[in-house]
């Protein structure tokens, strides 16, 4: 165990507050430059109907698993060329959609919080996230026990503000508002987003580019979101609703003004080249019939302050 290391525990929060900050993992803020990354593999993918899109693809024009394999592959290149150290959890036949590493942890700056699953054939993917960060040696923070609560819905706007979506379906107020509590004593300034189950969770249409730079859905985040960023300094970088729904706003940022986005996303991405961002675009398109984008495909366990 070097010096950066602490044991692994299953609830290191402070039940009153002031939890001391990892050394060695987790992150300030969203937009740092990211050195380690969760993933999931797709090796048993399956296309469930767990939105109304995926649900509306499913009927319409089901995902060919062997492309979206092979797109996942690309997206594991464009990680590795910026450096970024990949992590996994270990694949099992029947975690279908673990893919979508976001959902079953949230990594913080205090350990990693288990979440709470809605759908039936995903909650063994908080078992399995448990004993990832057992094996990498991250400990948990807490878990969830109010209510579902998904890791999409976390959305780390800036040091201490956090936003957290709420959509009944998948995040129930109850869980939203358990993990709200926690952040509140820490000293965390919480914002929670009630948003239509339509849009499944808040990082479809909200999420952090860099410091002070936000790229939002205009047309379909409540303006009370928009106004409370603009009131913090946030710059905001529209995505238009057509590109949101082909998971356009669901991105990853890597910090030094670099982001992995998909190539659906042509606005944001003419939007971020114009000003001087490297942007890796990765064909998404036939993964994300079954649900998720690029931002849903990955945690980030360690980022790095400039």
């Amino acid at each position: 165990m070097s010096a950066f290391d602490e044991p692994f525990s299953l609830q290191r929060r402070n039940l009153s507050g002031n939890t001391q900050r990892l050394a060695n993992w987790g992150f300030a803020n969203e937009t740092d430059r990211l050195t380690d990354v969760l993933l999931g593999s797709p090796a048993y993918l399956m296309h469930r109907a767990t939105s109304s899109l995926s649900r509306k693809h499913l009927r319409e024009n089901p995902c060919n698993i062997q492309v979206a394999q092979a797109q996942h592959k690309e997206l594991v290149s464009a990680y590795e060329h910026f450096g970024v150290r990949i992590h996994w959890h270990e694949p099992s036949p029947e975690l279908t959609m673990q893919v979508y590493s976001r959902d079953s942890s949230v990594m913080t700056p205090y350990g990693a919080i288990i979440t709470a699953m809605a759908q039936w054939w995903r909650r063994g993917e908080n078992y399995a996230a448990i004993r990832t960060y057992e094996k990498l040696g991250i400990p948990i923070y807490d878990m969830v026990t109010a209510g579902t609560f998904e890791g999409g819905d976390f959305n780390v706007i800036e040091d201490g503000v956090v936003l957290i979506g709420c959509g009944g379906a998948r995040t129930q107020e109850e869980g939203a508002r358990q993990v709200q509590d926690w952040f509140d004593r820490e000293g965390w300034e919480t914002k929670l987003a009630f948003i239509d189950e339509y849009y499944v969770h808040i990082d479809l249409m909200v999420v952090p580019i860099a410091e002070k730079l936000t790229a939002v859905c205009l047309e379909c985040t409540d303006p009370g979101i928009v106004t409370w960023l603009k009131d913090k300094g946030h710059e905001i970088v529209d995505v238009p609703f057509q590109d949101t729904m082909a998971l356009g706003c669901n991105f990853m940022s890597l910090g030094n003004d670099r982001i992995i986005a998909p190539t659906a996303s042509k606005t944001l991405i003419e939007k971020l080249k114009a000003r001087g961002f490297e942007v890796a675009a990765v064909d998404t398109g036939e993964i994300s019939k079954t649900g998720g984008g690029i931002h849903c495909m990955a945690q980030a366990l360690r980022r790095e302050a400039a």
